[in-house]
């Protein structure tokens, strides 16, 4: 066995709670659709299936995610174990939420003239979100520090973008309980804004785990990063000044061309960052060394 499938092996060791909860929403994901296909995905007077597709299916892939970069995390094994069950337990309750009262026609957050099991489902929704922000911001701020980030500072640098872009979208989730509803003014859309933030988990780590893989000088691998992470960020923060606004993403006007545009520019910093390892593109070189020091 190789160093490779031995850290795979000890890191599915570690994390297999986690990861077999994340599977868990694909499977709840794969039977709702699969309802909603064969029976209608409509419900009783609030249910909708296809919801309760795309939250199981969102959070696991967020808890799978989470899985991954756990190991550079740099907390200790009671913090980490702590951290784990927390998650995991509050996932479970999140999945029982959404799919159960999705599929007996309830809203799981707000029930309308709901009985007093909606009222208690909903309320345990609300705090089980709540503490999912809280211990996730615990889990992020050991990625600020340090230590963390000497031991592996491209993909930790691109973890912590990655921690802030969920907090704005943790910010849209506690505006929604907020405001009761996704909508704001006349087109504006609060789920886009929390939807999409989480995909800096995958987006942004990745991202920095390939340049550090790059043949480029250590500070033009740290400024992949720095680019991605805060074109990600300025994305994000567009978008949601323009759902503040009551306004559509989809129109021609400043905010929204200002987000597509900083998202092209994290494409643009994969792409480049993908480039830049050995084996893509011209740069490819057998045997190349990670100890060369090219420019962008």
């Amino acid at each position: 066995m190789d160093v490779m499938e031995h850290k795979l092996m000890r890191w599915f060791k570690q994390e297999r709670g986690m990861i077999a909860t994340g599977l868990l929403g694909f499977v709840l994901a794969i039977g709702c659709a699969c309802w909603a296909l064969v029976a209608g995905a409509e419900t009783g007077t609030d249910g909708n299936l296809w919801k309760a597709v795309s939250f199981n299916s969102a959070l696991g892939l967020f808890l799978l995610s989470t899985a991954a970069i756990m190991p550079v995390s740099g907390m200790g094994h009671k913090m980490a174990a702590f951290f784990r069950v927390s998650y995991i337990s509050l996932a479970l309750y999140s999945y029982f939420a959404e799919t159960v009262q999705h599929i007996r026609g309830v809203n799981p957050r707000f029930p309308v003239n709901g009985s007093l099991f909606d009222v208690i489902v909903a309320g345990g929704f609300t705090l089980v979100a709540l503490l999912l922000v809280v211990f996730y911001v615990l889990f992020a701020s050991y990625f600020f520090k340090k230590r963390t980030l000497e031991k592996n500072p491209e993909l930790v640098l691109g973890t912590r973008y990655a921690m802030l872009s969920i907090m704005v979208s943790f910010a849209g989730g506690v505006a929604i309980s907020v405001n009761s509803s996704r909508f704001v003014g006349a087109e504006g859309n609060l789920i886009w804004l929390h939807g999409l933030g989480f995909h800096a988990i995958q987006a942004l780590p990745f991202i920095a785990w390939l340049a550090a893989g790059t043949m480029y000088a250590h500070a033009s691998r740290r400024m992949l990063v720095h680019i991605s992470g805060i074109a990600f960020f300025l994305g994000l923060m567009a978008m949601g000044w323009q759902t503040l606004l009551g306004r559509g993403l989809l129109e021609w006007s400043a905010l929204p061309l200002t987000a597509a545009a900083c998202f092209i520019l994290v494409t643009a910093a994969g792409a480049r960052a993908l480039l830049g390892n050995p084996g893509f593109g011209d740069r490819k070189k057998k045997g190349a060394k990670h100890s060369e020091t090219h420019v962008l």
